[in-house]
């Protein structure tokens, strides 16, 4: 197989096809802190693309609950026991040689297309190692919602299970869509090639013309996220609302300026961030002033889901404070400790960035931080256990869409509005 370069990975990969990149790429950042699990987001890509005969069980978008949620069921935990079973020693990371090519150290394990690789058949079928979900693993979105787990606290210890750095009985809520990846399993797998990334934004598309419902990429996506429609009997995914990416929607954008999904826009708890982000051979472009690649590149605060498939997702996630460091590293890779401790008490830029976080429709591709007062001082027990003085300014952070004019503008602290005494109180 060819050879690729996985920066997620720290080193280069086996890949069926030769590398390419698309000029801008697609990505999102969920702050998984914020969630309420109120599927506002799964009802509104449910209710947008997949109300029709066939797409009943598809949730291109859901909320489920970790540890013992998933969609379809178990999905990660069965993949992870394969891949730990073809390379039963060595699926782990070193950390000691990190730069900024390869920011989360290296991965010395097998992907999925390397475990896969002793399983090829002549034909060439089998690309990426994976399983076919059964029907009952798809019964629903969710499971076990807000079911924790872990050790509840003893008796007449008041607060023991809810103590930061980690609770002893926790769970939280995973977002999640199709992360749109670098290096698509789906893509790899499909033997139609009726699968491919649109060059202009890297979204990951199914020619429904092309595909013959073979269910490889079913099979093959490590997230689950392509799925078999029984009436048309072909593969459907999400599309990442592209018609609103490329700014097609006459009343919303007038000016052809590139919008949220319908997921992103959706939000109740303002957890999602959503945006392009300017590719050079196959690398991130150096544009700090842009908040995806600041959030993702410059803090290393958001990172990747299961980067350790090889895919290179292009779905990011601040991770929660208060879950096990073991859980959440096998989940988001080594950096987990320096994001949460870099989330627990925010400087000055970062906290203005956080604000961006649902605050327009509209894509935000630049930023600037107007300077403010300072209104507050608090003291944070970082998870390292140390002390720090955290300063809060009333600084205001400025979005600008693709377009160069200001989309967004909003201050750290809350403005309070007083109504006059003409409005009578209606209680």
């Amino acid at each position: 197989m060819p050879e690729v370069y996985n920066w997620q990975l720290g080193r280069k990969m086996s890949y069926p096809h030769e590398e390419a990149h698309p000029q801008w790429q697609f990505a999102f950042v969920f702050n998984i802190n914020r969630c309420i699990a109120c599927q506002t987001c799964t009802m509104a890509c449910k209710s947008t693309w997949t109300f029709a005969k066939g797409q009943e069980y598809m949730w291109w978008n859901n909320v489920e609950s970790k540890p013992y949620g998933g969609y379809p069921q178990n999905w990660d935990a069965k993949l992870l026991t394969m891949i730990e079973k073809e390379n039963p020693e060595e699926q782990v990371w070193r950390t000691k040689n990190k730069t900024p090519e390869n920011p989360y150290g290296t991965f010395r394990g097998k992907t999925i297309f390397e475990a896969a690789e002793k399983h090829v058949s002549p034909d060439g079928s089998k690309r990426a190692l994976g399983y076919i979900p059964t029907e009952q693993e798809w019964q629903s979105p969710n499971i076990h919602e807000e079911t924790a787990t872990g050790n509840p606290r003893k008796k007449d210890q008041w607060g023991y299970s809810a103590e930061l750095p980690e609770h002893r009985t926790w769970f939280f809520y995973l977002q999640r869509l199709c992360n749109h990846c670098t290096y698509p399993a789906c893509l790899a797998a499909c033997p139609r090639n009726a699968i491919y990334k649109r060059p202009e934004d890297g979204i990951v598309l199914i020619d429904q013309e092309r595909c013959r419902g073979y269910r490889k990429c079913v099979e093959a996506c490590p997230y689950k996220k392509p799925m078999y429609n029984s009436t048309t009997r072909i593969s459907e995914k999400c599309i990442a609302c592209y018609p609103r990416i490329e700014g097609k929607d006459p009343v919303l954008s007038p000016d052809a300026t590139p919008l949220e999904t319908r997921c992103m826009a959706a939000c109740v708890g303002k957890i999602r961030i959503q945006g392009l982000v300017k590719k050079t051979g196959g690398k991130w472009a150096k544009v700090p002033e842009n908040p995806l690649h600041f959030l993702v590149q410059e803090r290393k605060i958001a990172l990747p889901l299961y980067p350790q498939f090889g895919t290179e997702p292009n779905g990011y996630y601040i991770p929660p404070r208060w879950a096990p460091r073991g859980y959440l590293t096998q989940m988001f890779g080594p950096s987990v400790e320096q994001a949460i401790e870099q989330y627990s008490s925010p400087d000055r830029e970062l906290l203005a960035v956080m604000q961006l976080f649902r605050a327009s429709q509209q894509i935000i591709f630049k930023f600037k931080i107007e300077k403010g007062p300072k209104v507050a001082e608090i003291e944070n027990t970082l998870p390292s256990g140390k002390k720090k003085v955290q300063e809060i300014f009333n600084d205001t952070v400025i979005g600008y869409n693709k377009l160069g004019k200001e989309a967004v503008r909003i201050t750290v602290e809350e403005p309070t509005f007083e109504r006059s005494k003409e409005h009578l109180n209606s209680i």
